[in-house]
């Protein structure tokens, strides 16, 4: 006889389960051999239960090197519209884009995308809470990735310092501009996705020569 966990196990969507099923196969411990994915949204505000992801952008990065070969990149249809928010992405309610797709259509394809690599993202409790409160839209559980910040990262690459406010949050243009990353594409999703990609490597380095190279020292 089935348990109630069980039973709602088995109606999840066929894309949901496959997803669920890379956590099967446990990522290495060293960074060098992990799949790490940058990841940035648009979306029509802040309000995590009012707003919507515009669109979603990802880039995917290992041994060291970012796959211009691997993006992800996709817009997602609706209705919502929040004229405060255009002057940052810049994304119309005219702009109806033919590749548009359905929240759900986007989540399917952003899960096969991701699988079980870590995540990575600037102030990335923002874009994960969007990106979870679409799938509680749609009856799924949250994204079961490992997270990483790279903010958080900034700050503990940094030299250890009495001086240091380790509380401090950095903008994605304080980083890209404090480590000589060129702001190509600034407020597209995947425009900023590969921006907080090259952060990412160079925070990374940084950490590296700290000693860290295992996964679970990141976090």
């Amino acid at each position: 006889m089935f348990t109630f966990f069980q039973k709602k196990q088995k109606d999840y969507p066929d894309y949901w389960l496959a997803y669920e099923e890379c956590f099967r196969e446990k990522n290495g411990p060293e960074i060098f051999n992990t799949r790490f994915v940058a990841l940035d949204t648009e979306t029509t505000g802040f309000h995590y239960k009012n707003d919507r992801v515009l669109s979603i952008g990802a880039v995917s990065v290992m041994q060291n090197t970012i796959s211009v070969a691997d993006v992800f990149e996709i817009y997602i249809r609706q209705d919502t519209f929040n004229p405060e928010t255009v002057k940052i992405h810049g994304l119309l309610r005219e702009d109806r884009r033919v590749d548009a797709v359905s929240e759900e259509e986007a989540i399917r394809q952003f899960l096969d995308y991701i699988g079980n690599a870590v995540l990575v993202a600037h102030h990335a409790n923002f874009d994960l809470t969007m990106l979870n409160t679409a799938l509680k839209r749609m009856g799924l559980p949250k994204l079961k990735n490992q997270v990483l910040d790279t903010s958080v990262l900034y700050t503990r690459s940094r030299i250890t310092s009495n001086l240091i406010d380790h509380n401090r949050s950095y903008s994605l243009d304080e980083l890209a501009d404090t480590l000589n990353v060129a702001k190509s594409d600034r407020h597209t999703a995947t425009g900023d996705a590969y921006i907080t990609a090259l952060i990412f490597l160079k925070v990374l380095s940084r950490l590296e020569k700290k000693g860290i190279h295992k996964n679970k020292d990141l976090s």
